[in-house]
């Protein structure tokens, strides 16, 4: 993919606080990766590696939400990763960019520092729509975002499962028809499951689900609360505008006492 200045724009994520320079055509950044970002968990100091990572989206997110963060974004087309590089430059924010793909053997991603066992986090929005299903874009670097094949899934959270650390937590955005999917490439190493379906509305079905995996747990599966983008009104929903126009944390884990976080 080749981009000129002319091709490319700006945009404004989470209330303006993060601006991403982006291609105008082809596949681009939106509430995917700022859902992402806000499902991502971490705190000062962790090693937190974006997958696929695109024009930074999702890790420049989490690191506008979570200060002083070890942040590594990989993607594997150059034009994309130098856009990375610059929104980070762009919005002040500290950030490695790795040109590598996601399917490549562990000596590759030793070789660029990320060896096994070395990463706190790692998020992901893997390209999930099914080929056969799909009519795939003519727009090639839209396609390659959006089209998976049947072992797209399993390749990249092996990939996660093997960065990780032991306690180490993966989130992932996925289509909400294929969490049979996910819970089969989930299914070894990793456990504590939870799952947040993502619904338009209280009356539509979900149309996302958000999946936080806990490398080595043994706890069981939860199916958390939905998350509606709109209320019955087609109002904005006041937790997905918190994550999206204000950056802040999806609730995943029960609290104390009945509550939710």
């Amino acid at each position: 993919m080749t981009c000129a200045q002319s091709d490319i724009g700006e945009d404004a994520f989470l209330g303006g606080r993060l601006r991403l320079y982006q291609p105008l055509s082809g596949h681009r950044a939106g509430h995917d990766a700022m859902l992402l970002a806000a499902a991502t968990p971490g705190g000062p100091g962790d090693r937190i590696v974006d997958f696929g990572a695109g024009v930074g989206a999702a890790g420049l997110a989490v690191a506008t939400r979570i200060d002083n963060i070890d942040l590594v974004l990989i993607e594997r087309d150059e034009t994309l990763a130098g856009l990375a590089g610059r929104n980070a430059l762009l919005n002040r924010l500290a950030a490695r960019v790795c040109v590598l793909d996601i399917a490549a053997e562990a000596d590759a991603f030793a070789a660029a520092g990320l060896g096994p066992d070395s990463a706190d986090g790692v998020l992901m929005n893997p390209p999930f729509n099914d080929a056969a299903r799909h009519r795939p874009s003519p727009d090639q670097s839209r396609r390659a975002a959006h089209v998976a094949d049947p072992s797209t899934l399993d390749i990249w959270t092996h990939a996660a499962r093997r960065m990780l650390k032991s306690g180490g937590a993966l989130s992932l955005i996925w289509r909400s028809d294929g969490l049979a999917e996910v819970l089969g490439a989930l299914g070894r190493g990793f456990g504590g499951i939870a799952i947040r379906p993502v619904h338009p509305d209280p009356r539509r079905p979900a149309i996302r689900i958000l999946v936080r995996a806990i490398k080595g747990s043994r706890a069981p599966l939860r199916l958390c609360p939905g998350l509606m983008l709109s209320d019955e009104m087609g109002q904005p929903d006041k937790e997905a505008q918190g994550s999206l126009a204000g950056g802040e944390a999806l609730a995943f884990a029960p609290a104390g006492k009945g509550g939710f976080q």
